[in-house]
């Protein structure tokens, strides 16, 4: 559940989705978490994953964007980074 902007420097509280940037990250499980899922027969042998929604507040998010690495997790970067990364 949300209660607060992503950004962990951030002590804006979430209030209405309209206001700020909501983000909806498909974070694959590892191996130690996929081992809890049992998988049947008749099931398609996708690697099991789980649907997390962040927001940042309209003062971060103007600034900022949120990235996912695997084995690191949500991480916050500055918008600029990613112009650099571009060019």
């Amino acid at each position: 559940m949300l209660s607060k902007c992503a950004n962990p420097d951030c002590p804006t509280s979430f209030r209405y989705l309209h206001e700020g940037k909501l983000f909806r990250i498909d974070m694959k499980l590892g191996a130690a978490e996929s081992l809890s899922t049992s998988i049947t027969d008749g099931e398609a042998k996708k690697p099991p994953r789980r649907i997390e929604f962040f927001w940042l507040c309209q003062t971060c998010a103007a600034e900022m964007t949120l990235s996912f690495q695997e084995g690191h997790g949500v991480t916050v970067r500055p918008l600029t980074s990613i112009g650099a990364i571009a060019s």
